[in-house]
């Protein structure tokens, strides 16, 4: 029987607002919060509230048959903690049915595992206090910013004493080979690794109300064949949760898809797993071997999406080389606003890319361009190297 593994991340950032260089110094505050609540209303009543309740719904229908994991970054749930609790407590309602996993990854979803592996192990247990003090759970598996891998970090996590990766199932790492089975990195022996399907999962991301797509519109009949006739033992569906509404409006149809797509499954003989689940049940059938950094973010599948210009580069450099300073303070405040920093949206908004890669950074950013969000980024933190000054902490 072949198992659906379902993921879902929902993820808001902290953006920026307007900072030039003329606020250096006397605004401290670089966060445009009330655009940052207005986005967060929006998606909540499109997607968070409607797309809740209707998981809630296939959990009361189906019991312990329908299951899938959530992953939420710290910078989402204190955003939840402030503007909208209701939702919240809708997330806390779908822990409560034990049929949804809560993942591990890095609280305030950074790229800190590439540039400094200290910071990304007290982000991780940032995060996993936060998962358990909202959740009740203990996460397992653990889910990288923009499904990020390789094989140094398989390593690292299996020394973390997590049993489960999620990681983009790369064409040209798998070599002809099916996502859909669980792998291992050659340098480590306890963890496991689940691939996303890309093909599958973007046909359900990107392509559902695009009337351009030849499988327009897309049954639920045809995608359980899909999985069905897929090889392997498991089909990794992996993608935002916004899908559910924002990203495919309700108007596609795309909450019809999913109130109807359990009960296809099962008509197919097919099962609903969680990723501990897949973890814990199935064997590993071959090795995944990734020296570089992979993401399931652009054509390349690789970090240019974040690294890819100077701009972006500078910025890294520039943020990542305050860390010592920042941690010096031992300023609470101040080490909040840097880590705030370090969210890989305000890099992904500094992309120079074009064509279609370049059309879905315009789409999310909030900038009129990139280089808008590059000099905002690096005023801030200008600003906040002033603030270290104040301390009378010297900036290396």
């Amino acid at each position: 029987m072949t198992a659906i593994c379902i993921y879902f991340q929902a993820h808001q950032p902290n953006r920026l607002k307007p900072y030039t260089f003329f606020e250096l110094g006397s605004d401290h505050f670089y966060e445009d919060d009330v655009l940052n609540a207005e986005v967060l209303n929006k998606v909540s009543e499109k997607c968070y509230l409607p797309a809740n309740a209707m998981m809630l719904d296939l959990i009361k229908r189906h019991g312990k048959k329908f299951k899938f994991a959530l992953s939420l970054s710290g910078v989402f749930l204190e955003q939840l903690e402030n503007h909208r609790p209701d939702v919240l407590e809708s997330f806390k309602k779908l822990a409560k049915t034990g049929c949804v996993e809560f993942l591990s990854e890095t609280y305030y979803h950074s790229l800190s595992y590439v540039f400094s592996k200290g910071e990304f192990d007290r982000q991780v247990e940032m995060h996993r206090k936060k998962i358990k003090e909202h959740f009740g759970q203990e996460p397992t598996i653990f889910r990288n910013t923009e499904l990020i891998y390789y094989n140094e970090m398989a390593q690292h996590l299996e020394g973390l004493g997590f049993k489960g990766v999620l990681a983009e199932g790369v064409e040209w790492h798998l070599n002809g080979r099916t996502p859909n089975q669980l792998y291992k990195a050659p340098n480590a022996d306890k963890i496991k690794v689940l691939l996303k399907n890309f093909k599958l999962s973007d046909d359900m991301a990107f392509r559902f109300s695009d009337h351009n797509w030849p499988e327009h519109p897309l049954s639920v009949e045809k995608y359980s064949s899909w999985i069905s006739d897929s090889e392997g033992e498991v089909v990794n569906l992996f993608m935002d949760y916004e899908t559910l509404g924002e990203h495919q409006w309700a108007d596609s149809g795309i909450f019809d898809f999913w109130n109807k797509l359990p009960e296809a499954a099962f008509e197919k003989g097919l099962s609903f797993k969680t990723p501990s689940e897949i973890v814990d049940e199935l064997k590993v059938k071959d090795t995944y071997d990734v020296h570089e950094p992979t993401s399931w973010a652009d054509t390349e599948r690789d970090l240019s999406a974040w690294n890819g210009n100077t701009m972006q580069i500078e910025a890294l450099d520039k943020i990542y080389g305050l860390e010592k300073a920042i941690h010096q303070s031992s300023n609470k405040d101040l080490i909040h606003v840097w880590s705030k920093l370090q969210t890989s949206d305000h890099f992904y908004y500094m992309s120079t890319k074009f064509k279609d890669d370049g059309a879905v950074h315009s789409y999310f950013s909030p900038y009129d361009s990139p280089y808008n969000g590059y000099i905002y980024f690096m005023n801030a933190l200008s600003d906040l190297e002033i603030c270290l000054d104040v301390e009378g902490i010297e900036v290396y």
